[in-house]
């Protein structure tokens, strides 16, 4: 099949912003420095940028700004915890949004993407056009229960393979026993940690098995603790947050891309999602999973981008 995405794309401009005396974040643009302007926020947390996710928009008609959070990517330091929260990862848009001189955005988000897009927008609903979401995370105990645990309903080799790497004593707790190894020092005990966290995830990201791709090094590092990080802090979240404060961004445009068969953030949160979010756009993809890049999914993220720079909305 031929890709439903827009022809590959390098950044007319990139560069490095420093958000505080720790962190200093890496971003790119773009597309057309006159059109929509979007921010992009990228999963994990801690997957960073690919190439790829600046295909979902048309480069005639949309300015997109794309960045590597905290810890991710090239940003620096790679996999830091510090000074590494929701609320910061919001400040750094909005500085972000201010350096590029941008009033309002489509906020467009995938995976934990989909989590910080909408903590952004209930902190800033006026700077906000509307939103892309795709594999709803809430970031929720029981999400992340299900995380953990819910592969082995699905896939029990893998989770086998996951809970391996701790002695059975410490199993009754999988979070903090790998928080434990993943945040050592040592990269004897975290480089383990952080392969078999990050290798756990991927290999449940697409319906159908793909080829084993090479890692790194340093994407595991990312998104190994970060994810810990973030899910061991329940995302820096008071119980049910993103849905109770719903109402403030209820009044904007929205669709929600979501995989039938996804086993990382099951369709459930998704309908949740919806149903307390009445004028949002539903959009469940009957042969896909989790991954951004299964065709039925980018397909329908670039027609809810297409269909937003004609008419602003989703129908």
């Amino acid at each position: 099949m031929t890709t439903p995405l827009f022809p590959p794309i390098t950044p007319s401009r990139h560069g490095m912003l420093a958000v505080d005396e720790l962190h200093t974040i890496y971003w790119e643009e773009v597309g057309n420095p006159a059109g929509i302007p979007v921010i992009f926020l990228h999963g994990g947390p801690g997957a960073g940028l690919s190439p790829q996710h600046r295909r979902f928009f048309d480069p005639e008609q949309y300015r997109v700004i794309l960045f590597d959070q905290r810890g991710a990517g090239k940003s620096l330091p790679l996999g830091e915890c510090r000074r590494n929260t929701t609320q910061l990862l919001i400040e750094d848009i909005e500085r972000l949004r201010v350096q590029f001189g941008i009033e309002q955005w489509l906020v467009f988000g995938g995976s934990w993407g989909s989590t910080l897009a909408l903590a952004y927008g209930e902190a800033h609903p006026e700077r906000c056009l509307g939103f892309v979401l795709r594999g709803i995370f809430l970031c929720t105990q029981r999400e992340v229960d299900w995380f953990l645990h819910g592969a082995r309903w699905f896939h029990p080799e893998i989770h086998d393979e996951f809970i391996a790497h701790i002695p059975e004593a410490e199993r009754g707790d999988l979070l903090q026993a790998y928080l434990g190894r993943i945040m050592d020092p040592d990269p004897a005990v975290h480089l383990p940690a952080v392969r078999a966290w990050s290798r756990f995830e991927g290999r449940r990201v697409f319906l159908l098995p793909q080829p084993d791709e090479a890692s790194s090094d340093a994407l595991d590092l990312g998104v190994g603790r970060l994810e810990a990080h973030y899910m061991a802090n329940l995302g820096f979240f008071t119980e049910e947050q993103l849905l109770r404060q719903i109402d403030r961004i209820a009044h904007l445009p929205a669709v929600i891309v979501q995989g039938r068969y996804d086993v990382i953030c099951p369709p459930a949160t998704a309908w949740e999602l919806h149903q307390a979010w009445p004028g949002s756009v539903l959009k469940m993809v009957p042969d896909a999973g989790h991954g951004a890049m299964e065709y039925g999914i980018s397909q329908a993220l670039v027609e809810a981008t297409e269909q937003f720079k004609r008419q602003r909305r989703f129908d």
